[in-house]
Formats: C-alpha cells, structure tokens, sequence
C-alpha cells in the first residue's frame, strides 16, 4: 500500500516514538495530523516538517478526556480530509517510580486506562465509521511487551496493554470483511523520555532509536498485513 497522499492521525506524536512515526509518514508523503497534550510541544514537531515543505498538522488534545475525542476525529478530518490510517500511540505509565498495584490509587489505575484502552476505543468509533463507508482503513495499535508479560509494578500498563491488544483482536473479528484493518505492534524498549521514567538505570545505548522503530512500523504498514495480527517491531525488516 502506497503511503502517498494518505490521510494519518497519530497520537502521542510530540516526542518519542510518536514524533518519530509523524515524521516518517509524513515523509512518505502522506498528509499527517499529530495529536498530543502539550500545545508548544505538537506545533513544534509539525512545523520542523512543515518547514521541509511537508504535510503536516499538530493538535493539542488529551486522549484520555472523553469531551476531546470528537473534536480530534473531526478536526483531523477537515485538515487532511477522511483517515486512511489512524495510529492509537499516546500511552500514559501512570506515576513513577512505579508502584505495586497494591499501592496503585484506583483514580491513578483509572486514568491510565483512560488514555491507554478508552481513549483508542473512544477515537476508533469517531473514526471507523467513515472507513466502513469507503470500504477501506487502517487502524494501528502501539502495544507492548508488558502486554505479554506480567512484570512487578508494571500493573496498571500492563493491564492497560494487553486489554488493548484484544481489543484490537475483537475489531478484526467484528469486522474482517470490512475492508478495514486492525494491527498490534510492540514497538519494543526504545530510547525515550517514557523509557527513562519507567526505568531510569537503563543504558540508552542497549536501547532502540524511535527513528529506526518507526521506520520499521511504516515499512510494515505499507506492505498491507492481513487484518488481526499482532507483531513485534524487533522481528520486523528494517526500513
């Protein structure tokens, strides 16, 4: 599948793995619409790619607000017109140092759900209708290992994680004859911000580069995987 002309909204794209794929559609000539909290963070990561003659857009938005997710689906729709790919990547750890989940505030527990399960399944229903509509669509889930593995203090993520890949599971089966698509993809431990504040004795230097991940995602992406799937970024070809 060619990425040209492609209509994609990211979220979580101001820094990390987000900012690394907004920059790598973008690009590949598709028309992208970054999403994240911070207002000055979003324009900035747009306007480096606006700068390079690119098509890019950035909205401040939170994902986990309820009241945000319809003004981001219809925002991004009327700067780049219907999404063709939609990429589900903000994700919040909750508080660090992580804690136990015994220790876990349920209002903490809760608002990590927000943003990493309810946020994605909220903007997927703004935003799969239209593709229902055209016959076509992508919808990309940014996962984890924690998904998988149930790792000390890593609860409330983990949880948030793996109900996200079955969530994605339960699309492709709702609607495999759609012609709308929907993925898992564990991007692995990368050098970010995120990582540092999860695990802040960990040597960048054994660490991924978003740049060499994302690369990885769109090169996926545009080989069109079947619908369902689940993949771990370490395992795919590099770009």
């Amino acid at each position: 599948m060619s990425l040209t002309n492609r209509a994609v909204l990211i979220t979580g794209a101001s820094r990390g793995l987000g900012r690394a794929l907004f920059q790598q559609f973008a690009r590949a000539g598709a028309r992208v619409v970054g999403v994240a909290r911070d207002p000055a963070a979003i324009e900035a990561a747009a306007a480096e790619l606006t700068g390079q003659g690119l098509r890019a857009y950035g909205l401040a938005a939170d994902l986990g607000a309820q009241s945000d997710i319809y003004p981001i689906a219809g925002a991004a729709a009327a700067l780049v017109g219907p999404i063709d790919i939609l990429v589900h990547n903000a994700s919040s750890l909750g508080p660090t140092p992580l804690p136990l989940l015994l220790d876990t505030a349920c209002e903490d527990f809760a608002r990590v759900l927000e943003v990493n399960l309810l946020g994605p399944f909220r903007l997927s229903k703004a935003v799969v209708g239209n593709m229902l509509l055209r016959g076509q669509g992508l919808v990309v889930h940014v996962s984890s290992d924690a998904a998988t593995n149930a790792y000390p203090r890593w609860g409330a993520y983990g949880v948030s994680k793996a109900a996200l890949d079955h969530l994605s599971r339960i699309w492709a089966a709702e609607l495999a004859d759609s012609g709308v698509r929907f993925l898992s993809i564990d991007p692995g431990e990368m050098d970010t911000a995120m990582h540092a504040a999860a695990i802040p004795d960990a040597d960048p230097a054994t660490l991924a580069r978003p740049e060499d991940v994302a690369a990885r995602i769109v090169k996926l992406l545009s080989s069109t995987p079947a619908t369902g799937q689940r993949f771990e970024a370490a395992r795919l070809e590099a770009a």
